[in-house]
């Protein structure tokens, strides 16, 4: 298999021939491999769907080289699924492998890796697992968390280096860049509060640090979508703010649980807008140097309040 940036590509268009949809809400756009409103889509540049297939809750998602998708099925399991005939391919089961029998324990972050392996990072057992394609692991990483629960130990997670990582941990609203094996934690930030007070719920009015998705940026800097801290962050080494994109800072925009992040090749970023409810857009592209708003795709009848995670199809190369 490819390295990790080689992944995320176009799905071959013969996947998609005996699976189209009518158009609805035209707008010009990206090509768009998305989870909401319990289905796994594909949406066309033109706004019409492609492709549509059922499926339960995800806070992670990859594409293979082949036009495979790697999900979740459940909480607790990866899966590589063909998305055009629904047919599992491969599967990872976390909740009752590797000593996890019994033991609470969720998925919400896993990654594609050479030579076929993949990352999975459990919470409740609060480690990073790589494991070979035929489920022997082949290393072990233990996580800190300060406020340990299955459902809150970590959001998404990358690995960034031959022996590193970069975590997002919710229920601590800190990311923490960790050496592979030894666990030994290299870099952290606390995401700020900003002097609010925390504001329990999940739409644009909850208020919180419950940080979702993070990438480590080319000049060495970290990108971080706060989750219900409403914003984008980029924060340097020393953990100085260089670069803030607020609630209410995008004309007509209100944004609510931001989860994922994409640099494209141009350098614009493409944000997760997840519970930000009818009238707002699930996706944002924007120029962030002027913070023009480039692109939006709002389609809050379709695919509902939580579409946690998507992947640009037609941008090879995105940071992701």
């Amino acid at each position: 298999m490819l390295p990790p940036a080689a992944w995320a590509v176009l799905v071959p268009a013969v996947l998609l021939a005996a699976c189209a949809a009518p158009p609805s809400q035209p707008h010009e756009g990206h090509r768009v491999l998305l989870h909401g409103n319990g289905k796994l889509a594909i949406v066309e540049p033109d706004g019409s769907i492609s492709l549509e297939r059922p499926w339960g809750g995800i806070h992670d998602l990859h594409l293979s080289a082949e036009g495979q998708v790697f999900v979740q099925r459940g909480w607790g399991e990866v899966v590589e699924l063909d998305l055009a005939s629904g047919e599992v391919l491969w599967s990872y089961a976390s909740g009752t492998s590797h000593g996890n029998a019994g033991v609470p324990v969720e998925v919400h972050a896993f990654q594609p890796l050479a030579r076929g392996r993949m990352m999975i990072a459990e919470s409740g057992p609060a480690r990073i697992l790589e494991v070979e394609r035929d489920g022997s692991v082949i290393s072990e990483t233990p996580l800190t968390v300060d406020h340990p629960h299955p459902h809150m130990d970590t959001r998404l997670v990358r690995k960034i280096a031959a022996d590193r990582y970069l975590v997002c941990h919710e229920g601590d609203g800190v990311v923490r860049e960790i050496e592979q094996g030894s666990g030994r934690v290299v870099w952290e930030y606390d995401v700020p509060l900003f002097g609010r007070e925390r504001r329990g719920g999940h739409g644009p009015d909850s208020f919180g640090d419950k940080v979702f998705g993070t990438l480590r940026l080319k000049n060495g800097n970290t990108l971080i979508a706060t989750g219900n801290g409403h914003s984008v962050l980029e924060v340097t080494p020393a953990k100085e703010i260089v670069w803030q994109l607020s609630q209410d800072e995008l004309d007509g925009i209100r944004l609510a649980w931001v989860t994922t992040l994409e640099v494209l090749p141009n350098g614009h970023y493409v944000i997760g807008n997840c519970h930000a409810g009818p009238g707002q857009p699930l996706l944002i592209e924007i120029e962030p140097k002027s913070k023009r708003v480039v692109w939006t795709l709002d389609r809050y009848e379709d695919f509902g309040n939580s579409v946690s995670n998507s992947l640009l199809l037609d941008v090879p190369g995105a940071l992701r």
